[in-house]
């Protein structure tokens, strides 16, 4: 192979689709889409609250009313003595928007039963903050039937609320507070990240390979270059698309939410805590992991502290590094994967069987790096993260934890090998199959190109 004509290529790739349309619409797009997903959900709950809401409430128990305290959404109305029938015909006269009717209690297991009417069904939110405190009344007239003195107080005095402060400790013995969910959380995005690129800019290349074949382009290319020089040229030109569009989506979603929160100011921004509380709550679970529980940890119980500790300990230059030679590499292998599939198939519809191969190892790879924060010197993480089909997800997903140097060196090494070798193999498929029309490629096909010399 000539290293002037791959350059060729590579300025061809990366000159044609940095001038495209859809690349110039995306890396401006999805900045701004990123910047307002960390935007939006401040401003959405902060525009989005009931107010101004009128309840009544039949308290035939005599222990709920005095537990519903009026908030700036909901004002409790107290109704005891009326009857429920002839109140839920006067909502428009008496401006109600909800009858709640509390039962007597029942002497024999001390509950009550309540339920709600309204022309509208009740929120979420509004539903919850009742809840909790009917909750909370019945559970203390429960409490005063033992007729222990000062009963509550005890029963709060007797919880224990234990907080484990973790420290690393350095090579010289110095100790280093540090929060465990702050790395879990690196973790996380970094192989969110890395799986998302990898998998869409390789899927890029085979796209590209199918458009050549497709429109007979290629008979053309390989008619002045090589067929490998071809494939490694596109691979590293499309590599080349892939950082600057990257770097261009962090540089431009940094100034994007630092702009907005200098203009809006970040305590605005950011809103009440009740509002954050529910944002957290609302946020969900990802990869089986409360993260509103996660985050509640690593800034209450290990405190603030912790948490800015753990970032400033952050090696963010080697992740950093890591990253960037993961993904070149990783992207490398996939590319050259995917790459010799598009040049066997002359459509997409045709990709999928031969996809499965390639596909089903970046997806356990993903599934390991989700729970590596679990265990990340586990054997099956280890395994995961030198094995080179699965090691530039998974070893970024260890990294935060920290890593060895010889274990960084020992992957590396090893995809850098596989990339070689499976990239060989892959020109060789590509040579052939570049060229070979009007006939759907198998397997067998395949094993019978790689046998040629």
């Amino acid at each position: 192979m000539k290293l002037r004509n791959i350059n060729i290529i590579i300025s061809r790739e990366y000159l044609t689709r940095v001038k495209k349309k859809s690349f110039l619409l995306t890396t401006f797009l999805v900045p701004i889409l990123f910047a307002a997903m960390c935007i939006l959900p401040s401003v959405i709950m902060f525009m989005a609250k009931d107010s101004g809401k009128r309840i009544a409430v039949v308290d035939d128990s005599g222990i709920v009313m005095p537990y519903l305290a009026d908030t700036e959404e909901v004002d409790y109305e107290d109704y005891t003595g009326s009857c429920p029938d002839s109140l839920k015909l006067q909502f428009d006269q008496l401006g109600l928007d909800a009858l709640v009717v509390v039962s007597e209690i029942n002497p024999e297991t001390n509950g009550l039963s309540v339920a709600s009417y309204s022309y509208k069904p009740m929120s979420m939110t509004m539903k919850e903050g009742l809840q909790s405190r009917i909750d909370d009344a019945v559970e203390d007239y429960r409490l005063a039937q033992y007729e222990i003195s000062d009963l509550k107080q005890i029963m709060e005095d007797v919880k224990s609320d234990v907080t484990i402060a973790t420290y690393t400790l350095g090579e010289s013995g110095e100790e280093k507070i540090t929060s465990s969910e702050v790395y879990m959380i690196i973790s996380m995005v970094l192989s969110i990240i890395i799986y998302m690129f990898i998998a869409m800019f390789s899927g890029m290349v085979m796209q590209s390979v199918i458009e050549e074949k497709a429109s007979r382009v290629v008979e053309v290319l390989v008619s002045s270059v090589k067929a490998t020089e071809l494939m490694f040229g596109k691979i590293i030109g499309v590599a080349c698309v892939a950082l600057t569009q990257f770097f261009l989506w962090i540089l431009l979603t940094v100034v994007l939410v630092g702009g907005v929160s200098a203009f809006v100011g970040l305590d605005s921004l950011m809103g009440d805590p009740a509002q954050q509380e529910q944002m957290m709550e609302m946020a969900g679970t990802m990869g089986g992991v409360d993260m509103a529980q996660m985050t509640e940890m690593a800034a209450q119980e290990e405190g603030l502290g912790a948490v800015i500790s753990t970032l400033k300990d952050i090696n963010y230059v080697q992740l950093i590094i890591a990253f960037i030679i993961y993904f070149a590499l990783g992207y490398l292998l996939y590319a050259s994967f995917f790459a010799a599939i598009g040049s066997a198939v002359e459509n997409e519809a045709d990709t999928t069987q031969l996809q499965m191969p390639v596909t089903v190892p970046l997806l356990l790879a993903f599934l390991i790096a989700m729970y590596a924060f679990n265990a990340p010197d586990s054997q099956l993480v280890w395994w995961g993260s030198m094995i080179p089909f699965t090691s530039p997800i998974v070893m970024l997903a260890r990294i935060p934890f920290g890593v060895p140097m010889w274990e960084l060196v020992l992957s590396i090494a090893l995809l850098a090998l596989t990339f070689l070798a499976c990239g060989w193999l892959s020109a060789k498929i590509y040579k052939i199959g570049i060229l070979m029309f009007g006939k759907k490629t198998t397997f067998k096909d395949l094993w019978k190109w790689l046998k040629q010399k």
